[in-house]
């Protein structure tokens, strides 16, 4: 599906960022409405543009609104579009990320931000009996072009149980395996923008097979899902 993000985009977004405040937002609730409506056929057509490669079984595009409960940043709107689409599970693990915000805000990410502590442990397993597999995907040139290597948070040394002279320790001392893609405002307004998105997270297929394969079975390799 061809859809693209306009320049009112941007505009609305850094007016949000200088008046970002509720009178104001009241007072121009017509042009949030409008923005927010194309950004929605913008999400949905990713959606439409992954379902043709891959099998999500949820978008959510993320209110404007922030949480402010246990924030010191009391400021009551995001200055950002965001929305994740979520694999079919469980069968299928990992996600995609969509942030679209001004003056070069702009990124996509995919991969695990949260795993649960068993997946975490079941990942770190793996790659401590085996990490030629992994390290043969994420250090293909193409992949490598697209996406870079993981960023996300990591213990200091090593976790426990682990030991820290382990040749896959530079991967077991993850907490977080994502991938993030940054884009600038003349990318994201380019008609071929939502084209671009299609075949950077179809790059990541690899991975995500990989890590679904290991996430659905044992250590023994038997399956955990019927």
């Amino acid at each position: 599906m061809s859809v693209s993000v306009s320049k009112s985009v941007f505009t609305y977004l850094k007016k949000l960022e200088k008046h970002n405040d509720r009178d104001w937002f009241g007072d121009n609730k017509p042009e949030f409405q409008t923005v927010q409506k194309e950004i929605k056929l913008f999400y949905n057509g990713v959606l439409d543009n992954l379902n043709a490669h891959d099998e999500i079984d949820k978008l959510k595009i993320f209110r404007i609104f922030r949480d402010v409960r246990f924030s010191k940043n009391k400021l009551p709107y995001k200055t950002h579009f965001s929305g994740s689409f979520h694999r079919v599970k469980p069968r299928l693990r990992g996600g995609y990320h969509i942030q679209i915000k001004p003056n070069n805000g702009s990124f996509i990410a995919t991969g695990f931000w949260d795993p649960a502590p068993a997946d975490l442990m079941r990942i770190r397993k793996e790659f401590e009996m085996d990490d030629s597999e992994i390290r043969e995907i994420i250090n293909e040139d193409s992949f490598k072009k697209t996406w870079g290597g993981f960023v996300g948070d990591e213990v200091k040394t090593a976790p426990r149980g682990f030991n820290k002279e382990d040749k896959a320790i530079d991967l077991i001392k993850k907490k977080q395996y994502i991938f993030i893609k940054k884009y600038t405002d003349a990318e994201v307004l380019d008609t071929n923008f939502i084209t671009e998105l299609s075949t950077s997270f179809k790059a990541i297929r690899p991975f995500f097979d990989y890590m679904s394969d290991v996430l659905t079975t044992d250590l023994n390799g038997v399956s955990l899902i019927d």
